[in-house]
């Protein structure tokens, strides 16, 4: 992807964001001086990954697959793995019209995505084998809004503003917006994006970017490369 392309997705990304009543951490806005300047102060949130965060998936087609996120808060594993402490982590994200997330799974995290406004939200599912890998004759599963729901294998369910879905390990999903843009609100265990998505297809998590002009903002995936 375009740095170029990357700049504008984050300025209309805010704009959505803000339309519908949430507003993103002053640090959000810092400019990669900024953010140089002020890395030892933020170290924390350089540490788990918050901030900025545009893929196509490797893929360079991010208007037909892709997704913005924005990862609010983030805590860390060792804290899951001994059963106190920062367990959670929250995302908001813009899943645009027809605009494909694949079908991927979680081995750590459990999450819940929630409509937060917009258009409507369709989430394909799919269960396990018992070895956790996409079987495209099993169903499984979920919770909306606490309610129980059992889905039959590749079963798409739709959520309109205000309604969610809890997804756990081996709930395999695939998602998109649906008559229009959906910002989604993701709720989640402690989240890992370099390891803990595994996708059905041998595909990229973060994009490829070409640096045609400087970053406005840094992504999350920009700051080995800015910051060490």
């Amino acid at each position: 992807m375009k740095r170029s392309r990357i700049n504008d997705i984050m300025a209309e990304a805010d704009d959505m964001i803000r339309s519908y009543g949430f507003t993103l951490p002053p640090w959000a806005y810092w400019t990669p001086e900024e953010f140089k300047a002020r890395a030892g102060d933020a170290k924390a949130v350089i540490e788990a990954r918050n901030g900025w965060d545009i893929t196509d998936y490797g893929a360079g087609r991010y208007d037909e697959m892709g997704l913005f996120l924005f990862t609010l808060r983030n805590g860390r594993l060792a804290d899951l793995q001994r059963g106190g402490g920062m367990c959670y982590a929250e995302k908001l994200l813009i899943s645009k019209q027809d605009q494909l997330s694949p079908m991927h799974t979680h081995v750590i995290k459990a999450e819940d995505i929630i409509n937060r406004g917009g258009a409507t939200l369709v989430i394909e599912l799919f269960g396990s084998d018992a070895d956790g890998n996409f079987d495209e004759t099993k169903g499984g599963t979920v919770f909306c809004d606490g309610i129980r729901r059992d889905y039959a294998p590749g079963e798409k369910i739709s959520f309109a503003p205000g309604e969610s879905v809890t997804l756990m390990p081996g709930d395999w999903h695939a998602f998109w917006g649906e008559g229009g843009d959906v910002l989604i609100g993701e709720v989640s265990t402690v989240n890992d994006d370099e390891t803990d998505n595994i996708f059905r297809e041998p595909i990229g998590r973060f994009a490829e970017i070409e640096e045609d002009v400087a970053p406005t903002h840094l992504l999350v995936s920009d700051y080995k490369a800015w910051l060490s």
